[in-house]
């Protein structure tokens, strides 16, 4: 087996999103996904703490988070933090993240694969935190943080999997960017 290298990572997912797509995600294991990216298990695990993180994982939480925190503390949460997500996707790493082939594979899946729902789920609920917490740390109450961060990865997940579901649907940045913002009114 090989060791680690800055590859590494990225082999195992494509590896992943390949036996899952060809398999079934249930029937492929970590070992089964090791094997075929050249690594033990152990370093599958060195990469990604689950079988379901390598589809469900996000990386831009405290991006997200600090894009809300930097937004006009006079708006209201909601704003805030639909204003907050929509600035983070202007990263250059983010953009290239949901604009790639791989992101769509993932949402695809995730809509196809009962597990991955949920675990998408559990995922939400830590970017959810995070987003309360800018929005508390900023000077929001803490009903309103909550009520906002709710509602904003309950719209994010709904316009990401109507998304993964459309053959043409573009790229995920621009229906995020418009699906959100179009819960303000539009307001650009």
């Amino acid at each position: 087996m090989a060791t680690s290298t800055p590859g590494t990572r990225e082999r195992l997912q494509q590896c992943a999103l390949a036996l899952f797509e060809a398999r079934g995600y249930a029937a492929t294991t970590v070992a089964a996904i090791a094997h075929e990216a050249g690594v033990s298990h152990m370093t599958f695990f060195r990469h990604f703490p689950s079988k379901d993180s390598v589809v469900v994982g996000d990386l831009f939480d405290p991006m997200i988070a600090a894009a809300i925190a930097n937004q006009p503390a006079h708006l209201p949460a909601f704003e805030r933090a639909v204003r907050g997500l929509v600035a983070a996707l202007d990263d250059e790493d983010a953009r290239a993240e949901v604009r790639s082939s791989q992101f769509r594979r993932r949402i695809q899946l995730i809509t196809a694969t009962p597990e991955l729902r949920s675990a998408l789920w559990m995922s939400g609920q830590q970017t959810q935190q995070a987003v309360i917490e800018a929005l508390t740390g900023t000077g929001a109450s803490a009903a309103p943080a909550r009520i906002a961060a709710g509602a904003l990865m309950g719209a994010a997940t709904a316009v990401l999997i109507d998304w993964g579901t459309q053959a043409d649907a573009g790229d995920a940045d621009e229906a995020l960017r418009g699906g959100l913002l179009g819960l303000l009114g539009g307001a650009g």
